[in-house]
């Protein structure tokens, strides 16, 4: 391997040859794309570019420029990695954008891929009414939807909350990151359980929804994340009836819940049938994220309540 990658490294002397080797080779070695980029082109142009300190945007004349022998080797090295883990680009460069913002990331964490980045960036209009005062990210993980929540609304006090331990410390760093400490706030605990009683006037969710049918088709780039973050039992439902069935104890009146829930909105509608769930609508991609006001989760609470308590009974007798 090292011996084939110095005979290549002598051959490409330019980005723009670098940048094509590694997408013919990706093409080749059937990578999957859904973690910042959609095609092998711009997968291996990010990973050029970054392992060279140069910007995405760079001028299209930076592609053209020649690269030194040990340039070409870490260049090789990186665009090899890719193709023999099989892990998203973002664990390798450590970072990843969401909202605009740069985060830190690491396999500790989900990589940032989520459509609620568009509704962020429209203020969560036209379902929200003024500016929140307190704003809560549950499942938070890396932090990104919360800290780009802060970033929308400066007056805002956001409070990130994760069950996982080593999900928060990645979050803590985003959060410093950002040298939000002041405004952004973390907690650990399973759901609503580290928030206590406090109320909010904005909750957003990314929670884990990944069907068990779904989860054993990923490719091996979804493989490479914490399941803690992805599976969510047999129909996905698992974390968002729990979550459903709690929410308007957490929110102010007026308040407002917006979940991601990803391919498992069918389920979700056939799960409640009388709710009127309303689905964003996005322009630049994604779907089933929907959002609730605090009157309609007061309306159906006891429909969202019997439902949690049937699926945690049916789970505990194993049915």
């Amino acid at each position: 391997m090292i011996e084939k990658r110095e005979s290549t490294a002598q051959q490409l002397l330019n980005i723009r040859d670098c940048i094509r080797w590694g997408a013919s080779r990706f093409a080749a070695a059937g990578l999957y794309f859904g973690h910042g980029s959609d095609n092998a082109w711009d997968e291996a142009s990010y990973l050029v570019l970054h392992t060279l300190h140069l910007p995405w945007d760079s001028s299209p004349q930076v592609l053209d420029a020649r690269l030194t022998l040990e340039e070409r080797r870490q260049v090789l090295a990186v665009l090899d990695r890719r193709i023999g883990e099989r892990i998203p680009a973002a664990y390798i460069t450590g970072e990843a954008w969401f909202a605009g913002l740069r985060f830190h990331i690491d396999r500790r964490v989900l990589v940032p891929r989520s459509p609620l980045a568009e509704l962020i960036e429209r203020g969560f209009q036209p379902w929200l009414a003024g500016e929140p005062g307190r704003i809560l990210d549950l499942c938070t993980g890396s932090g990104c939807i919360g800290i780009a929540c802060a970033a929308a609304f400066p007056g805002a006090e956001v409070e990130l909350s994760d069950i996982s331990g080593e999900a928060l410390v990645v979050a803590r760093q985003n959060i410093e990151l950002h040298q939000l400490q002041q405004r952004v706030s973390s907690w650990q605990g399973d759901l609503f359980a580290a928030v206590g009683g406090r109320r909010y006037e904005l909750i957003v969710a990314n929670p884990p929804y990944v069907d068990a049918e779904d989860l054993a088709a990923m490719p091996a780039e979804y493989r490479a994340e914490p399941a803690l973050g992805l599976a969510s039992g047999a129909d996905g439902l698992d974390l968002v009836r729990r979550l459903l069935a709690e929410a308007a104890d957490h929110l102010s009146p007026g308040g407002l819940l917006v979940v991601e829930v990803g391919n498992t909105w069918p389920a979700l509608e056939r799960a409640y049938p009388g709710v009127d769930f309303t689905w964003v609508e996005f322009e630049r991609g994604g779907h089933g994220v929907f959002v609730l006001g605090e009157a309609q989760l007061q309306a159906h609470r006891a429909d969202f309540s019997r439902a949690a308590y049937n699926a945690a009974a049916d789970n505990n007798t194993g049915s």
